[in-house]
């Protein structure tokens, strides 16, 4: 997949108040500070496209952006440590999980793991929580430039022997790094695989309504 066009369409905390129609969502989440606004901006070719910040917790809505006027890339606050107030904290828990809990149009969630770490267990309980909701996910690594190949493959390893021990078989993953752009083909070619499967399901809920 080539992406042509990338476009901010709305920020909000209010799912209801999410952009209505039939077009598929992707969500992006991870812990605070694990890359997901660098990851975004690389692979929609924008530099600034998401907000990128070395203060944890940067982002704070649910972004709503627009990809080859074909599909949306939903850029979520990130879940775990972030420098701002308890109460913000909550306020972001509630409505996250309101979105995937309630947005129909979402039809696959990304969530990202920093791969220079071994497990944490806010991740794997954010991925038993999808999980258990029969919401669908990918998992996808990032920062994968910043260690050796045999570290890096020791850690992944360990996330694998972690999650067998709660699923029959390994969520679809992908190992990324947006400073050398790896990955990047990978998960925008598993994207367009989704939206063509996707196709046939949203024509037919339009032609419902």
């Amino acid at each position: 997949m080539k992406i042509h066009s990338a476009q901010f369409t709305i920020s909000n905390t209010d799912v209801s108040k999410c952009p209505v129609g039939n077009v598929p969502e992707y969500a992006f989440i991870g812990r605070s500070n694990v890359g997901k606004s660098s990851l975004i901006n690389s692979l929609t070719n924008h530099k600034k496209l998401a907000k990128t910040s070395g203060k944890p917790g940067k982002t704070q809505l649910i972004n709503h952006f627009k990809i080859n006027d074909d599909w949306f890339l939903v850029d979520l606050p990130g879940y775990g440590y972030a420098q701002v107030s308890k109460t913000k904290r909550k306020t972001f828990q509630s409505f996250i999980k309101d979105y995937f809990l309630k947005r129909d149009q979402l039809v696959c969630s990304f969530v990202l793991v920093d791969s220079r770490h071994e497990p944490q267990k806010i991740d794997l309980e954010f991925m038993q929580f999808l999980g258990e909701n029969g919401i669908p996910f990918a998992i996808i690594f990032t920062k994968a430039d910043k260690l050796g190949s045999s570290t890096l493959n020791k850690n992944i390893a360990k996330y694998k022997k972690e999650l067998l021990k709660f699923w029959e078989s390994v969520p679809n993953h992908f190992i990324t790094s947006s400073e050398t752009a790896m990955g990047k083909e990978e998960v925008l070619k598993f994207i367009e695989q989704v939206n063509t499967n996707v196709a046939d399901k949203f024509s037919r809920r339009t032609t419902a309504n």
